[in-house]
């Protein structure tokens, strides 16, 4: 099949990727059964494509450039131009392509994590489920750091990026950052970069290795699996393929609280004990609070801007300890070397950290025999509280979850 085109690459797209899979109902992160990271198989898999690019194998998988002898990283400007909006088209004076020798190889973009490579622990969201699929510790390169190979740049307002889908342009899949996210991140904030190790491990192709873009501060659409291409354009306009199903395409991570199933049936006898995790947003988290709530079998759903639910008697829920990130993170690195965290104590500057998420845990004292609802929130930095603020529905999935038992 033919390879699409630099326009194409920015102008195609596909139907959105997690809006087409079912949620499931599935425990949150994390509880004392569940570590603190995720091990890479048990993340939970919402990856496109049909075939799913990890299930090829041999031959096949080495054409699509997915092992990681074969893996290669093209890096171009978008010669269009579009009037009103782009009136001259982007130039890259050094592009890296395969045709002419000049791609990026596995070999070489790990030489530049020798003096460039950061980790950053982050938890993988999709826009449109209500549960976070996994939480790691993500180590590579800064975008930025791979940008400065291709030397002068000019006329570029926006990184469009895309990985491999199985040349199937019904099944191409994109996303962007715009030129100052990818370039000017003040020093020690978490910057787009190259992932190549998952949990000190390479990463492995159900969750987009070789090498995957990670954005720190948005849902998984923007951390586009099986990187392959970059477009650096002049074009100032989202192409993102996630703007075509009515999804808000910059959204970031909204800080909000998801609670573990509670079993239906719960013994009069013994405190109920919830436990569940809180994502951290860029507005961050003030506390976690919890409501239990009697009703009767029929009773109708109360929603989340309910004056009830406003007006009620919601209950401080404490963030579990940290753990010891000695022992929690993969041997070699120091909490010292992680993005987040205090270069001198080894202790994260703030708790929790922005774009991971923190275990919870609520206890209710004994509930009289009857119908009950739990729901647990977040309050962010700024006072909003879950699921607020949400200015589009599909600006990120997290209305507040709730959870019927009966105590007996």
């Amino acid at each position: 099949m033919t390879d699409p085109t630099r326009r194409d690459f920015l102008a195609t797209g596909a139907v959105a990727g997690c809006s087409s899979v079912v949620a499931q109902e599935s425990p949150a992160l994390a509880s004392p059964e569940r570590p603190f990271l995720t091990p890479a198989d048990e993340f939970r898999d919402v990856s496109r494509g049909t075939p799913k690019p990890y299930s090829l194998t041999g031959a096949a998988r080495e054409a699509a450039r997915l092992t990681p002898e074969t893996w290669r990283l093209e890096v171009t400007a978008d010669p269009a131009t579009e009037e009103p909006h782009t009136k001259v088209a982007a130039v890259v004076a050094r592009p890296l392509t395969i045709a002419a020798g000049t791609a990026l190889d596995l070999p070489a973009l790990l030489d530049l994590g020798k003096t460039h490579q950061v980790h950053f622990l982050k938890a993988m969201q999709c826009l449109n489920i209500d549960t976070p699929l996994g939480q790691g510790l993500w180590t590579g390169v800064p975008l930025r750091d791979v940008l400065r190979l291709c030397g002068r740049m000019t006329n570029v307002r926006r990184i469009s990026f895309r990985g491999f889908h199985n040349n199937d342009p019904r099944q191409v899949f994109q996303s962007s950052v715009d030129y100052t996210h990818a370039f000017e991140t003040p020093p020690g904030e978490l910057p787009a970069f190259l992932a190549y190790r998952l949990n000190g491990e390479p990463i492995p192709p159900e969750r987009g290795g070789p090498v995957r873009m990670v954005v720190p501060w948005s849902y998984g659409f923007k951390s586009i699996k099986w990187l392959q291409q970059i477009a650096l354009t002049n074009n100032p306009r989202n192409t993102d393929t996630y703007a075509e199903g009515n999804n808000d395409p910059e959204a970031v991570l909204k800080s909000a609280a998801f609670s573990d199933p509670v079993p239906a049936m719960h013994p009069a006898d013994r405190p109920l004990v919830v436990r569940g995790v809180v994502m951290c947003g860029p507005s961050g988290v003030r506390r976690v609070e919890y409501w239990v709530r009697r009703v009767e079998a029929d009773s109708p759903a109360v929603a989340d801007d309910a004056p009830e639910l406003l007006r009620a008697p919601w209950a401080e829920c404490p963030l579990d300890p940290q753990p010891d990130w000695t022992r929690t993170l993969p041997a070699g690195v120091r909490p010292q070397d992680v993005l987040g965290f205090d270069r001198t104590t080894g202790r994260p500057r703030e708790w929790p950290l922005r774009y991971s998420v923190a275990p919870f845990t609520a206890t209710v004292g004994r509930l009289a025999p009857g119908r009950y609802e739990f729901r647990a929130r977040a309050v962010d930095l700024n006072g909003f509280f879950q699921p607020e603020p949400r200015p589009l529905q599909k600006s990120g999935k997290n209305a507040i979850q709730v959870r019927r038992f009966e105590v007996a």
